[in-house]
């Protein structure tokens, strides 16, 4: 395809992204996905991406600047934005609507005014996605203790409310608050892979395999093998969820019958950074009940060994500490 024709074709698909939902954007959440898809869309790297804002002068597009706007962990300033769409060949006319939409969501994350004696602040930070405090929106409320130190209570900040309904709020909030997890595990990017070996009952009569992920990086997706078959693919999530994510993926029984081991490879298909693991659970079904049948915890040494875990191509080995969403869900 000529330079021409690719430019033309990608220019299409950015006006396409460019359209009604971007109108429709209001928080920062709606922001960061269809910033997401536009940079799928465009299907450049981050590289190439800074290398365009350089030969176009004015705001500098860092790659490390470009992952965190795209995972959502921080708010970009609308200039970051704007060269990052014109990176990605949006057509100009559509920058003001662009423009607008970072306008709500930045309104979005400012905090309503507090009630009188209560510091109201937004919970979870940017980095759980946690959207800001304002009315019929989740917060925290500084409670006052030794030193600076504060516990973090949940509350629906409706503000005329009397002092008596605020307290079984924070009540009522208290059971249903996240679960916070800190956990280690790696990533690998374009051309890399994972693989470990799994163990299971060879009277299993289906086996199921899930993923922690860190949900913060958008669209991630890989292929599967087991015992060097094709056994599906983890399918990418399109945003709007933040933190911790379990995703599960059923393997053909076909080619998991009566072994007693099984070798899962994942391989990179594409992603707005990498595919990212921290833990992997094996279910298995046996006289009709599903269980656990085996656990790699990803990161930590002496699980990797015993379950001959390699990774190649690795662009993270760290630990993230998130939140799972409230009535978490598994992703398919």
């Amino acid at each position: 395809m000529s330079a021409d024709l690719e430019g033309e074709r990608v220019s299409r698909a950015a006006e396409e992204a460019g359209g009604p939902a971007v109108d429709a954007v209001s928080c920062h959440e709606d922001l960061v996905k269809l910033l997401a898809e536009q940079f799928a869309r465009a299907d450049v790297s981050l590289r190439e991406l800074q290398a365009r804002a350089d030969r176009a002068g004015g705001t500098r597009l860092p790659r490390a600047t470009c992952a965190d706007m795209l995972a959502g962990r921080r708010f970009p300033k609308k200039a970051v934005m704007t060269a990052f769409l014109r990176a990605c060949q949006v057509s100009e006319h559509r920058l003001p609507a662009w423009e607008r939409a970072w306008e709500r969501a930045r309104i979005a994350r400012m905090p309503a005014a507090p009630e009188p004696g209560r510091v109201i602040e937004p919970a979870g930070g940017t980095e759980s996605g946690a959207r800001p405090v304002g009315p019929g929106r989740w917060g925290a409320i500084r409670v006052p203790g030794r030193g600076r130190r504060r516990a973090a209570l949940p509350v629906l900040a409706v503000l005329a409310l009397p002092a008596a309904a605020v307290t079984l709020i924070v009540i009522a909030g208290l059971r249903e608050a996240p679960r916070s997890v800190t956990d280690d595990g790696r990533a690998f990017g374009r051309g890399g892979s994972s693989r470990f070996t799994v163990n299971v009952d060879p009277a299993h009569a289906g086996v199921r395999l899930i993923r922690r992920l860190d949900a913060n990086v958008p669209l991630q997706r890989a292929a599967i093998s087991v015992n060097g078959a094709p056994a599906g693919e983890w399918k990418p999530l399109l945003g709007g969820t933040y933190g911790w994510v379990d995703q599960s993926v059923d393997i053909p029984s076909a080619l998991t019958a009566g072994r007693s081991s099984l070798t899962v490879v994942n391989t990179f298909v594409s992603s707005v950074w990498d595919f990212n693991e921290f833990r992997y659970v094996v279910e298995q079904k046996v006289d009709g009940v599903w269980s656990t049948a085996d656990t790699i915890d990803v990161g930590h040494a002496g699980s990797e060994a015993a379950h001959g875990y390699r990774i190649a191509g690795e662009t993270f080995h760290g630990v993230r500490t998130f939140d799972y969403p409230r009535s978490a869900e598994r992703a398919r």
